[in-house]
């Protein structure tokens, strides 16, 4: 039995995100802070699942139309 993720899961890095939507680092902080974008911590390192910036991108995408 296989106990490998799908290649659609993946943990993005803050500069990943940044260059995806286009943001500041803080701006990026701002929203992990805020819950608005959830992520997890591994050691000091922050990661944003994928799936994750998908959902927040596609409430934007809603609220603004």
């Amino acid at each position: 039995m296989s106990s490998a993720l799908p290649t659609t899961h993946r943990a993005l890095k803050v500069p990943e995100v940044m260059e995806a939507l286009g943001l500041s680092r803080f701006k990026v902080y701002d929203l992990i802070r805020s819950r608005e974008l959830p992520s997890i911590t591994v050691g000091r390192a922050r990661r944003i699942p994928a799936d994750s910036l998908r959902t927040f991108m596609k409430s934007k995408l809603e609220e603004a139309a």
